[in-house]
């Protein structure tokens, strides 16, 4: 595993369609992008940061959000969501987020995310369900 350390960035980028729109989500009547949607893309620009530097069997998932979402974008216009680690605290990875279109910065925050082994990871789920 390459060492994880501060400073390591992600970036996701897409362009809002209809299905990426708070009306076709349903959480929000306008064709606007949708805020789940943008959580989402800071959560990929987390994951293209440092899941490709982890050792085999081990991931991450997210762990905490603390996110405001601050303009609106319209359909057809280009959002970029960025990652930058900022802090290492044994699992546990903190995340400086934000999300902006073409013209402003539209979503900011942090996210933490915990590495996992997966194979752990996959007993539990099963231990869970019983199977």
């Amino acid at each position: 595993m390459e060492e994880l350390k501060p400073g390591i960035r992600g970036e996701r980028s897409l362009v809002v369609d209809e299905e990426l729109t708070a009306r076709h989500l349903g959480s929000g009547g306008v064709p606007v992008y949708a805020t789940p949607m943008m959580v989402l893309a800071m959560e990929e620009a987390a994951l293209n940061a440092v899941d490709h530097l982890l050792s085999p069997g081990m991931a991450t998932v997210g762990y905490h959000l603390d996110i405001r979402h601050l303009a609106a974008t319209p359909l057809g216009m280009r959002v970029t969501a960025s990652a930058e680690l900022v802090k290492v605290d044994g699992r546990m990875l903190t995340f400086k987020v934000e999300a902006s279109d073409e013209v402003e910065l539209v979503g900011e925050g942090t996210h933490v995310r915990a590495i996992i082994d997966t194979e752990k990871f996959a007993a539990k789920l099963r231990a869970k369900t019983g199977a």
